[in-house]
Order: structure tokens, then C-alpha cells, then sequence
């Protein structure tokens, strides 16, 4: 793999002595010291030396997420409107399914 192809998440994986290893190739001032630095230090000298982004973005895949979105915004008008009604079954019922369609999103994460 060349520089330019690491992931964070490759990065990540990586022993010391690897990320050491990657970062002597490099010619940056983030990586300084890249021999006396810690794993996640070196690591994130490296993702500052080669620009890559630290964070892990994670996709919705099978599912249409803006659908789910809206439906959980009508369980919400629902929940709210049986809190005032003070209908106990009807909040119960709207936060069990905005709790499931949230958990179908997440599940639905890569």
C-alpha cells in the first residue's frame, strides 16, 4: 500500500513499529518524533501528515433512511400529543416504535 491509499481504519489496525515505520517515510513536521511517540499519537500525526480524515463515516445501506426520518418525526407529534392528553398507552405505543425505527437505522449502519 503506498501512502496515499490508507484508510484511518488501516492506519488503526496497524502495529507500532508499522505506523513507526510509515511515518520515517514521510517528510512532514506533524510526524517529528515519530520514534518516541506513542501508537495513538503516531497515528494521528500520520492522518494530519497525509490528510486523512480521523473520523470513521459510517453509510445506511437497505434502508431509506429519510423515510424512517419522517416516520419517527410522526411518532414524535403523536407522543407529544398523548403526553398532553396524558394518554399512557399511546405514549407508550409512539416511544416503542420511534425506539424501534431508531434501532432500525442503526442496525442498518456499515
Amino acid at each position: 500500500m503506498s501512502d496515499t491509499q490508507f484508510t484511518y481504519h488501516d492506519l488503526k489496525s496497524l502495529t507500532v513499529a508499522r505506523l513507526r515505520e510509515i511515518a520515517a517515510g514521510i517528510d512532514h513536521p506533524a510526524v517529528t518524533g515519530y520514534s518516541q511517540k506513542r501508537k495513538d499519537e503516531v497515528l494521528t500525526s500520520i492522518c494530519e501528515a497525509l490528510d486523512i480524515d480521523m473520523h470513521e463515516h459510517h453509510k445506511v445501506v437497505g434502508l431509506d433512511k429519510k423515510a424512517v426520518k419522517a416516520k419517527i418525526r410522526d411518532w414524535r407529534a403523536k407522543r407529544d400529543a398523548a403526553l398532553e392528553a396524558g394518554d399512557h398507552e399511546a405514549l407508550k405505543t409512539a416511544r416503542t416504535r420511534m425506539r424501534r425505527l431508531r434501532r432500525k437505522i442503526r442496525k442498518s449502519l456499515v
